[in-house]
C-alpha cells in the first residue's frame, strides 16, 4: 500500500516569518505535503505584521484555511485546530505548533506503519526545550539557524514550569485530542517510541508574550478553563527575573545538553519514557477554592 503522509495541522500566532519558513522546511523534509494551517492574531498585533506573515505563508506555498483576530481564549486554539482537522479529512494528522520541530526515531512511513501494526491510533512525543548556550532569550538569524542559536535542550516545561511535557504528535482523524495536544482521552501512546519535540519557544520577545498572557487571563479579558497556563507563564517570568533575564542552564534538574534536530538525543528513548510514564499534573486552586488538576493520558 502506498504511504500517504499525514496532513499537518497547526494554529499559528504572530511569529516571525523566518520561523515559519524554517518550520515549513523542517516538516517538508520529513515528507509532509499537505499543510492545513490557521492564523490567529491577538488585538495587539499590528496589521503590518499580520500582512507580512500571511504573505510569507503564501510564498511558502501554504494558503491559510482561516485567519482570525481577537482575544486568545484558552479554547481558541482547540476550536481552530478541530476545524482544520475536519477540513483535512480522514487519515493521519500530524499536530505541531509553529515553535515545535518534531524528530522521530524512524522515517514517518515506518512510524505510522508501526503504529498501525500495533493498532495504535496515536503516536506520542515529549517536549525538549531549546535554549541558547548561556540561557539568554536571544534573537536568531536564518543564516545561523535555530539549531546553532539554541544549541541546548533541556526540560524547562516539565521541571521548571510544572507543565505537561507530553504531546500527541500523530493521531488518526477519528481521535479526539485535548487542548494543547497533550493527550487523547482513551488513547495511550507507546512510551517506548516517543518523538522528540524540539521546543523553540524561548526566543527574544517571549517574555512580553508571557506577561501579556498573565495580564489578560488575570483580568478575564481572555477566558481560561484552569489557571495552568497562567501559572506556567508566571513561573518562567519569576525564574528569569531571578537569573537576570536568563534561564539557568547550569541547573542540573533541567538536564541541559547539546542536541540537534537531525538525530534523537543520546538515551532519548529511555529518558522520554521515564518522564512520560511518571508525570503527574500539579493541582491548582479554582476560584471556588476547590483543587483541580489536568487529567493524565
Amino acid at each position: 500500500m502506498t504511504f500517504v503522509p499525514p496532513a499537518l495541522i497547526a494554529v499559528i500566532g504572530p511569529v516571525e516569518p523566518a520561523l515559519l519558513a524554517a518550520w515549513t522546511a523542517h516538516y517538508r523534509a520529513l515528507g509532509i505535503e499537505r499543510f492545513h494551517v490557521a492564523f490567529h492574531f491577538p488585538d495587539h498585533v499590528s496589521s503590518t505584521w499580520r500582512h507580512q506573515l500571511i504573505a510569507a505563508s503564501h510564498e511558502l506555498g501554504i494558503v491559510p484555511a482561516q485567519v482570525s483576530t481577537g482575544p486568545w481564549h484558552e479554547h481558541t486554539n482547540s476550536q481552530l485546530r478541530d476545524s482544520l482537522r475536519e477540513q483535512a479529512g480522514r487519515g493521519w494528522h500530524l499536530l505541531a505548533d509553529s515553535d515545535e520541530f518534531q524528530s522521530y526515531p524512524a522515517p514517518l512511513a515506518e512510524v505510522v506503519a508501526q503504529a498501525e501494526a500495533a493498532r495504535q491510533n496515536v503516536v506520542g512525543g515529549l517536549l525538549l526545550d531549546r535554549v541558547s548556550n548561556d540561557g539568554r532569550l536571544t534573537l536568531w538569524q536564518p543564516e545561523i539557524g535555530l539549531d546553532r542559536t539554541y544549541a541546548l535542550g533541556g526540560h524547562v516545561t516539565h521541571r521548571l514550569l510544572k507543565g505537561d511535557p507530553r504531546k500527541i504528535v500523530l493521531a488518526q482523524s477519528s481521535v479526539t485530542v485535548a487542548s494543547g495536544n497533550h493527550r487523547a482521552p482513551g488513547h495511550k501512546p507507546d512510551p517506548d517510541s516517543l518523538a522528540c519535540v524540539h521546543h523553540f519557544k524561548w526566543r527574544s520577545g517571549v517574555l512580553d508574550d508571557l506577561r501579556r498572557r498573565v495580564d489578560q487571563f488575570t483580568s478575564g479579558a481572555w477566558a481560561e478553563h484552569t489557571p495552568a497556563v497562567r501559572s506556567e507563564a508566571s513561573r518562567l517570568l519569576q525564574h528569569v527575573d531571578r537569573y537576570r533575564g536568563r534561564i539557568d542552564v547550569a541547573d542540573p534538574r533541567l538536564a541541559f545538553r547539546r542536541v540537534t534536530l537531525d538525530r534523537l538525543p543520546d538515551g532519548w528513548t529511555a529518558e522520554a519514557a521515564k518522564i512520560a510514564t511518571s508525570w503527574h499534573p500539579p493541582t491548582h486552586q479554582s476560584q471556588s477554592g476547590s483543587t483541580i488538576s489536568s487529567p493524565s493520558f
